[in-house]
C-alpha cells in the first residue's frame, strides 16, 4: 500500500451464508483521485462499498483510515445529536450552528449547480437532478472522501458530463472520490485508476488503458 492513499483494504473477507461475497480482496484509494470499481453483477461491489462505509462488518481482514469514512456516514446523526443537547442547553448556539449550515447549504447548492431549485421538493426533479441533490448531501460535510454507487445510472448525457465535470473540479480542490460504475465511457475517460472484481476478488487495478488491455478483465468482464 502506497503511502499516499487515503483508504487501504487488505484480504477483507465477507460472507453471507455460504456465498462468498468478498473473497480475500486487497485494493487502495489513492488521494485526491478518482477511482473507479467495476465489474460484473454479483462481482461483490456493493457488499465492499457497504463495508467500508460501516454499514457491514467484515469477516476478517483489515481497513486503513476507517474513521474517516465513518464519520463521513455518521455526520448527519453525530450532527444531530449535538443539536438535541444545545436544544436543551444552549438555545443561541442552536441558532448560530442552523445558520452555519444554512450557508453551507447554499454553498453547495451553488456547487452542484442546483440553487434554482432550492425551494423544490426532492421527490420532483429529475434522475439527474436527484444524483446532484446526493452528491450534494455527500458534500455538506466537506468529506475527504466521498463513495458513489453508479452515479450517472439513468442521467441523461448532459447532466452526466455536468456531474463528472463537478467531480472532476472537487478532485482537483483536494476531494478523493471512489465510485462504482458500469458506464465504461465514465470509468475509462473519468478515472484516474480502476479496480476490477470478479466473485468477491480484485482481478486487475491500475490506469484505465492499462486495464481495458489486460485479458483477464476482458474475458471475465468486458468481453471479446
Amino acid at each position: 500500500m502506497g503511502d499516499d492513499s487515503i483508504l487501504s483494504a487488505r484480504d477483507v473477507r465477507k460472507a453471507f451464508g455460504g456465498i462468498q461475497a468478498v473473497d480475500d480482496c486487497t485494493l487502495s484509494v489513492s488521494k485526491e483521485s478518482v477511482t473507479g470499481l467495476i465489474g460484473p453483477n454479483g462481482a461483490g461491489k456493493s457488499t465492499l462499498f457497504n463495508i467500508i462505509a460501516g454499514l457491514y462488518r467484515p469477516d476478517g481482514g483489515e481497513l486503513r483510515n476507517l474513521t474517516v469514512l465513518e464519520n463521513l456516514v455518521l455526520a448527519a446523526k453525530g450532527n444531530a445529536g449535538e443539536h438535541l443537547l444545545n436544544l436543551f442547553f444552549r438555545p443561541y448556539r442552536v441558532r448560530r450552528d442552523e445558520r452555519r449550515w444554512r450557508e453551507r447549504a447554499r454553498e453547495v447548492l451553488a456547487l452542484t449547480q442546483l440553487e434554482g431549485l432550492a425551494n423544490e421538493h426532492a421527490k420532483d426533479l429529475s434522475g439527474g437532478q436527484k444524483k446532484l441533490l446526493e452528491l450534494a448531501r455527500a458534500l455538506m460535510s466537506d468529506p475527504p472522501l466521498v463513495l458513489l454507487d453508479e452515479p450517472v445510472a439513468g442521467v441523461n448525457p448532459t447532466l452526466a458530463a455536468t456531474l463528472m465535470d463537478l467531480i472532476e473540479r472537487l478532485r482537483r480542490g483536494g476531494t478523493t472520490f471512489f465510485l462504482i460504475e458500469h458506464d465504461m465511457n465514465v470509468v475509462m475517460n473519468r478515472c484516474d485508476r480502476v479496480i476490477v472484481m470478479h466473485q468477491g476478488r480484485k482481478i486487475a487495478e491500475g490506469p484505465p488503458a492499462i486495464v481495458k488491455a489486460d485479458p483477464i478483465v476482458i474475458e471475465s468482464y468486458l468481453g471479446g
